[in-house]
């Protein structure tokens, strides 16, 4: 299958599943590699910057939210389209680009999309893993933690969530996917530093096969208004 296609296809989940692929973004000279991300601390301190402005927080809140939408962005396209469509878009940090936007969601871009077709479940997992985790995620953790004192347990937390709020929404606008996608999330969850981030519970709708729950927290609560995501380690115990 086309690869544009298939980005076309998952980016109507939201902007966080959204991967452009217009050959007439190369006019435009803000587009940067995720790579630039990860080794110049500049772009990453701005947008930790920018989000504790918006929350009126501090700096180690600032950059578990932050963190928690970049890593959305990154994992989200490459999730449904491997549930979806049997390939995994070859978005590594060279190739897939950001744009900083101070007024939502940094926009993502790949100008050559390619892709790797693996239907099947063990070897979708294992290549999302390795894409995900090996060349985006634990660069990504790395970055942010050299900006703001914040544990990793903290930040693969949040990566965990983001899988399994994937799960649930590629589920709710594709039921007949919703096996597939709780089976690839499940290894996911189970995988490397994912592993023990959180526990699946029995299903609460929409979930099917599973709920996530997570172990850490991503410290939202703290921001004045800002209450307790519906994983949240602290969901059960009394308000503060």
């Amino acid at each position: 299958m086309d690869v544009r296609a298939v980005l076309a296809d998952v980016a109507s989940f939201g902007p966080f599943f959204a991967v452009s692929t217009d050959p007439a973004e190369q006019l435009d000279p803000s587009w940067r590699p995720l790579t630039h991300l990860y080794t110049d601390p500049a772009p990453l301190r701005d947008r930790i910057a920018q989000v504790r402005r918006v929350l009126g927080s501090d700096d180690r809140i600032a950059g578990s939210i932050a963190f928690q939408g970049l890593a959305a962005r990154v994992l989200s396209a490459p999730f449904a389209a491997a549930v979806l469509h049997g390939v995994v878009p070859r978005l590594t940090p060279d190739v897939l680009h950001y744009r900083v936007s101070v007024t939502g969601p940094w926009p993502l871009w790949c100008p050559v999309p390619l892709a790797m077709n693996v239907p099947d479940v063990p070897a979708t997992a294992d290549t999302l893993a390795g894409l995900l985790f090996d060349d985006h995620l634990a660069p990504m953790v790395a970055a942010v933690r050299a900006q703001v004192s914040i544990s990793p347990r903290v930040l693969w937390g949040s990566v965990a969530s983001s899988v399994a709020s994937g799960k649930r929404l590629v589920g709710v606008e594709r039921p007949a996917a919703a096996g597939r996608a709780a089976e690839i999330a499940g290894r996911l969850l189970a995988a490397g530093p994912l592993a023990g981030t959180g526990d699946l519970l029995d299903p609460a709708a929409p979930d099917t096969a599973w709920t996530f729950r997570r172990r850490s927290c991503c410290l939202y609560y703290q921001v004045r208004g800002g209450g307790r995501c519906g994983d949240c380690v602290l969901l059960n115990r009394p308000p503060r």
